[in-house]
């Protein structure tokens, strides 16, 4: 299956999605911040993940239970991949270059990516 964008509002849907595993819809307004939306906005939206393949669901009479089908972990290769061809050339290099004169990464960060980079080169 090929994985299509989301909205910020589906995202934020999946995001619930991903740490609660599954849940009714009542159980995902739960989650969202104030000012909570509306049951059937939430229930529409979930519906739309269902048809873009990101949520099923499984009936219980009326109700129904809903769960990803995608992880998180695919979604985030998903959108770190378009990130990265869509605004820098797929390079990693001009990325993390971004990322450092924007102040997005301390000096602490910066240390864990070169003990990354290092245990990387000893495999």
């Amino acid at each position: 299956m090929e994985l299509k964008e989301l909205t910020r509002a589906e995202e934020q849907l999946m995001q619930v999605l991903w740490d609660i595993e599954k849940g009714y819809v009542k159980d995902v307004i739960e989650q969202l911040p104030e000012p909570k939306p509306a049951y059937n906005t939430v229930s529409t939206f979930i519906r739309i993940l269902e048809t873009k393949g990101f949520v099923g669901h499984t009936a219980y009479g009326k109700s129904h239970e809903y769960y990803p089908l995608v992880s998180k972990e695919q979604y985030q290769n998903f959108a770190t991949d378009k990130l990265l061809s869509g605004y820098f050339d797929n390079s990693v290099q001009s990325m993390f270059s971004f990322f450092v004169k924007k102040e997005k990464i301390d000096m602490k960060e910066a240390d864990e990516i070169l003990k990354l980079i290092e245990e990387l080169k000893q495999k």
